[in-house]
């Protein structure tokens, strides 16, 4: 259970550090949804870009099984990397925007069943 903490902990402190940036064009604003009984973590960009209306996940993060489900990641240099400083495990971190027949291949864990 302490891991657990740790690990909501760490997300929500990687997502409100990219939510202090407010992107430089158009009318946008960066929303944080903290869904703690669920354990998904998400920072939205949403707003105006002239006429046109923006509403996207900039990250996505849930937590299922002890590991850590990257759902999406709009960073440059992407958080799994981020959470790895911080001392997570990449055996507890799943790429999961990687199809799941990829996954073995990227060094982190699959979020696939053992066979």
């Amino acid at each position: 259970m302490e891991k657990l903490d740790q690990y909501r902990q760490y997300i929500k402190q990687i997502l409100e550090y990219y939510a202090q940036f407010k992107p430089s064009y158009g009318d946008l604003n960066m929303q944080l949804i903290f869904d703690e009984k669920r354990d998904s973590y998400q920072l939205m960009t949403i707003g105006w870009l002239g006429y046109d209306r923006y509403h996207g996940s900039l990250l996505h993060v849930e937590i299922k099984d002890g590991l850590i489900w990257i759902q999406h990641d709009g960073t440059e240099g992407g958080i799994a990397n981020e959470l790895v400083e911080l001392g997570v495990p990449k055996s507890d971190i799943v790429l999961a925007f990687h199809a799941p027949y990829k996954r073995k291949f990227t060094g982190f864990a699959t979020g696939l069943p053992v066979t």
